[in-house]
């Protein structure tokens, strides 16, 4: 990975056995449990992300949700090359 930083990490001796027992089954490595943690950071990111965009946009009509989406939608694919 470039430019990647070192985290010190504590977890559960239970979650470390799971995780490393997971990881070994699906014929992974070592090396792999760096990639393992970002990934599901990553997701945890997403997840929280677009359950708060969910909560913020709760009372807005679903008509008024979709035409906001069509007009960054439209507004995006102009951006871009053909």
């Amino acid at each position: 990975m470039e430019n990647s930083v070192r985290w010190s990490l504590t977890v559960s001796k239970e979650t470390d056995i799971s995780l490393r027992i997971f990881l070994a089954q699906q014929g992974m490595r070592k090396g792999d449990f760096s990639k393992f943690v970002e990934d599901a950071v990553r997701w945890r990111v997403m997840d929280k992300t677009v359950a708060e965009v969910k909560k913020q946009n709760a009372n807005v009509p679903a008509a008024e949700l979709e035409a906001a989406i069509d007009d960054a939608v439209k507004a995006v694919r102009a951006g871009r090359p053909a």
